[in-house]
């Protein structure tokens, strides 16, 4: 597409066809932005990225237990499984307390 002539520029403006162009290509741009806004937002595509998370953290928690450090290059997955050796900790915690009370009684 061209640009509009001003005294600097002394290119011609824009013929009828290039700004049709022009507006169909920005049509389906954002026709295309709205399509992929519509699915991260459809409640089976979280679920599913959720589930690949969780996974992704079970794994690197493992991996973890095992000896093999939390991962150094994604944060996002070391906090996911921190956050989930911290909620299994939780858990065990709670259990070794209801053990201790029911013994008790």
């Amino acid at each position: 597409m061209t640009e509009p002539t001003t005294p600097e520029n002394k290119t011609p403006a824009p013929t009828a066809r290039e700004l049709e162009e022009e507006v169909a290509r920005t049509r389906a741009e954002l026709g295309a932005t709205l399509d992929q806004l519509a699915t991260r937002m459809s409640p089976k595509y979280q679920a599913n990225q959720f589930a690949r998370a969780t996974k992704q953290a079970a794994g690197d928690a493992g991996t973890f237990v095992t000896g093999g450090g939390l991962p150094a290059t994604d944060a996002r997955r070391k906090r996911n499984a921190q956050v989930l050796l911290g909620a299994a900790a939780a858990g065990l915690a709670l259990v070794v307390i209801a053990v201790v009370r029911a013994r008790r009684h």
